[in-house]
């Protein structure tokens, strides 16, 4: 790793997930928009200290990709993306897409990892 990124602060991963209301284009880009947008809110991020987003959804969304929503949506043309389909587990939750970011932030930084929706259930201690 560059002294560069060293020297701009910690690079941290945080997570997060909420779920669609369905398997459109609409709908699926109204949830991703919906959770960066939390994820930038709640821990303060510039979009530029983005290294990386992986999305993961459950085998019942499969109406576009995440990351290209993300993508555009936030101007993220220089993060790294990747999507990929979450490992089936009966009873999972319908309709969920999680995510993992790796961002750079200041020394010190209180991170909150949204989980929204009906994702809100996954993680009922960040919510």
């Amino acid at each position: 790793m560059s002294k560069d990124y060293l020297d701009m602060g910690n690079i941290t991963p945080i997570r997060g997930a909420t779920t669609s209301s369905g398997n459109t284009f609409e709908e699926i880009e109204n949830s991703v928009v919906e959770l960066i947008d939390e994820l930038i809110l709640r821990n303060s991020l510039d979009p530029k200290k983005f290294l990386s987003i992986t999305f993961s959804v459950t085998k019942d969304l499969d109406a576009c990709f995440p990351a290209s929503i993300a993508r555009k949506s936030f101007g993220l043309d220089s993060v790294a993306f990747l999507d990929c389909q979450q490992m089936y587990v009966p009873n999972d939750i319908d309709f969920c897409i999680r995510v993992m970011a790796l961002v750079i932030l200041p020394n010190g930084s209180l991170i909150n990892h949204p989980y929204l929706r009906g994702a809100s259930n996954l993680r009922t201690d960040r919510c």
